[in-house]
C-alpha cells in the first residue's frame, strides 16, 4: 500500500527555517520545493517507523538504512533526487547546530552507468507524423503545431516553452531567445522560417487578445497561460494520436529526437549540448550510445573540451 503523507511541511517543529532557507537563500523554484517536501516527508515517515524521534540522534547508519530501504521502492531518477534532498537537509541541520558533525558528504547518492539506457527518441519520420496531427484549421491546432515545432526543432523543454514571451521573438534579426534554461543559461536561436510562420499564424488567428506578454494560452475559459504540464501533455496527446509507441511519451520524446538527429548528423557533442541547453557534456553523451563513431572521435581527441 502506498505511503500517505501529511500536507504539513515535514520537520516543521525541528527545523522551522529549512524551507525558508531553500526559498530565500538558495532561490529554489516552487516545483523544486515541492519535491523537497515530498522527499523529506518520506524521510520523516521512515524515522517515525524506526523510532527516531530526535533529529540530534541522526547518524550515518540511520540515513544509509533509509536510502537503502527506499531504493527498493522507487526508480533511479527519483532516488537521486531523494538522496540529494536528504544531503541538503543534513547540511542545514549541521549549520543550525542540530547535528554535531556534517554527515551529508558521507551519504552516497546511488550511481549507475550513465549510458545504461538509450534515450526515448523516435525516428525523424515519426516526428514528421506527429507534426502532421494538429488540425491547423483550428485555433488549438495552430497553437499546438507551433509548440511541437519548437520541441522538435530546438529540443526545448516544456518549461522553456511555457515561459516564452512575445519579447523573446526578435523579428528584425530572426532570433528566438530562450531565457528560462537550467543554470540560468540563455540561448539565442535563428528563427527558422517554418517556426516563424507557425507562430505568426497562431498570433493572428488564435492567441487571446490579452495584455500579458506570455506567448501560449489556453483556448477555453478560464483564460490563462499554458503551464509546463499542459505543454508536456500536448506532446503526449499527439504522439498517441500518431500511433507512436514509446516509453513515457511526452515533450522529452521530441527533445531526445532533436538531439539524436544532431548526433546522427555528425555535430560535435559539445555543440549539441550548447544547442539544447545541457549543463554538462555527460547529458549529451548519452545520446551517442547508438553513435559509436562520434564517441570514438571525441575519445581520440578532436579539439572539443567536454568538461
Amino acid at each position: 500500500m502506498p505511503t500517505r503523507f501529511s500536507e504539513e511541511p515535514p520537520f516543521l517543529a525541528e527545523a522551522p527555517g529549512f524551507f525558508t532557507y531553500l526559498r530565500e537563500e538558495r532561490g529554489l523554484r516552487p516545483e523544486t520545493l515541492y519535491q523537497y517536501r515530498h522527499h523529506l516527508r518520506r524521510f520523516a515517515v521512515y524515522l517515525d517507523r524506526i523510532g527516531c524521534a530526535d533529529l540530534r540522534a541522526l547518524s550515518l547508519p540511520i540515513v544509509t538504512g533509509f536510502i537503502t530501504t527506499t531504493a527498493q521502492e522507487i526508480n533511479y531518477s527519483v532516488m537521486v533526487g531523494l538522496a540529494s534532498s536528504v544531503r541538503v537537509f543534513l547540511r542545514y541541520l549541521r549549520r543550525e547546530g542540530v547535528l554535531h558533525r556534517d554527515i551529508s558528504q558521507l551519504v552516497e547518492i546511488p550511481q549507475r552507468y550513465r549510458l545504461a539506457d538509450i534515450p526515448r527518441s523516435i525516428s525523424w519520420e515519426a516526428v514528421q507524423k506527429v507534426l502532421d496531427q494538429p488540425d491547423r484549421r483550428t485555433i488549438v491546432g495552430r497553437r499546438d503545431y507551433a509548440i511541437l515545432l519548437l520541441m522538435a526543432t530546438y529540443g526545448l523543454r516544456a518549461r522553456e516553452i511555457a515561459a516564452l514571451t512575445l519579447d523573446d521573438i526578435d523579428w528584425k534579426r530572426n532570433r528566438l531567445h530562450v531565457r528560462e534554461r537550467k543554470a540560468d543559461h540563455t540561448t539565442a536561436y535563428p528563427l527558422a522560417p517554418v517556426i516563424g510562420e507557425a507562430i505568426v499564424d497562431y498570433l493572428k488567428n488564435g492567441r487571446h487578445d490579452v495584455s500579458s506578454r506570455i506567448l501560449f494560452w489556453r483556448r477555453l475559459a478560464p483564460r490563462m497561460a499554458l503551464t509546463h504540464h499542459a505543454v508536456a501533455s500536448i506532446a503526449t496527446k499527439y504522439l498517441r494520436k500518431a500511433g507512436i509507441v514509446v516509453r513515457r511519451p511526452g515533450s522529452h520524446t521530441l527533445r531526445h529526437s532533436c538531439v539524436q538527429r544532431l548526433v546522427d548528423s555528425g555535430f560535435p557533442l559539445k555543440t549539441i549540448g550548447d544547442y539544447v541547453g545541457h549543463r554538462s557534456a555527460s547529458s549529451t553523451m548519452i545520446y551517442g550510445k547508438v553513435q559509436v563513431d562520434s564517441l570514438r572521435e571525441v575519445a581520440l581527441g578532436d579539439g572539443e573540451d567536454l568538461r
